[in-house]
């Protein structure tokens, strides 16, 4: 008979043990696929027709749900980033892959633990925006962020904080690119890497982290010119891009370079480093 676990290493331990979690923790991958296809989509019709919707995470998802059984796809992508969430908990507290058991003892840094926690509140943000639009109470991102930002530009300590998430958001940004143009995503997936991997994975990291370090300089802006309006996230970013010389170009490299990324989850979802 098996013993219980008796720590919290051992729960995660325990848990990462079955197929039917890992499998459904994958399917996480796929849905953020499906969420950067449709937010590239957004980004494309915003370069031609200047419509579109937001074109941010709330954006996509309003998009499927307005889709044919589109409540029951949020609904399936919600499931499938909560036990993404939920897996990078326990590879916080093992330190390491939990699909990949090696009996050796584990040395990972803090900060890479710390990294797998910022990507599970990640997850069950977004698993949290996907079941309120699956349940009609989902809210517009940029909306959200213009409302918080206006009322912390009220206070000192507010344009503190505002500064250093823009900060961070920078700081995301520019990880993406450096993991893109280094090619560290091979080390997320199982196989070596291949052209279709190696062009989506350089090609979505890359513009995906553009992208953010872009909404997360804008924040700054915003903050210094005590203007929310600018302080939206990635609409705001991607709207900027739009505003700027060749913008249509822009916003096509965009839309294309977001897909891109799309298309990378869906390949580290079945190839991907458990």
């Amino acid at each position: 008979m098996a013993t219980r676990p008796s720590s919290v290493h051992g729960i995660a331990d325990q848990a990462t043990d079955s197929s039917a979690f890992e499998y459904t923790a994958r399917a996480g991958f796929a849905a953020s696929g499906a969420l950067h296809l449709l937010l590239g989509y957004i980004v494309l019709q915003l370069a031609f027709t200047g419509g579109g919707g937001n074109a941010d995470q709330s954006g996509a998802l309003a998009t499927l749900a307005g889709q044919t059984g589109g409540k029951i796809a949020l609904w399936v992508a919600a499931i499938g980033l909560v036990a993404l969430g939920l897996w990078r908990i326990a590879e916080a507290v093992i330190g390491s892959k939990p699909g990949e058991r090696t009996g050796a003892k584990d040395d990972n840094p803090a900060w890479k633990r710390a990294q797998s926690l910022g990507v599970a509140v990640a997850n069950f943000a977004i698993a949290l925006s996907a079941a309120r639009f699956a349940m009609g109470s989902g809210q517009s991102s940029s909306q959200q962020n213009a409302g918080i930002s206006a009322q912390l530009m009220q206070s000192g300590w507010g344009k503190a904080l505002l500064i250093a998430v823009g900060l961070g958001v920078l700081a995301v940004g520019g990880y993406h690119v450096y993991k893109g143009v280094s090619q560290k995503f091979l080390d997320d997936l199982r196989v070596s890497g291949g052209t279709a991997i190696v062009a989506t994975g350089v090609t979505g990291y890359a513009a995906k982290g553009l992208v953010l370090a872009g909404a997360g300089l804008l924040v700054i802006i915003a903050t210094l010119q005590a203007d929310p309006s600018k302080s939206t996230g990635l609409d705001a970013a991607v709207k900027a891009l739009g505003q700027a010389p060749f913008g249509k170009f822009l916003l096509v490299a965009a839309a294309l370079g977001i897909a891109a990324f799309g298309v990378y989850s869906f390949m580290r979802s079945r190839f991907g480093r458990m």
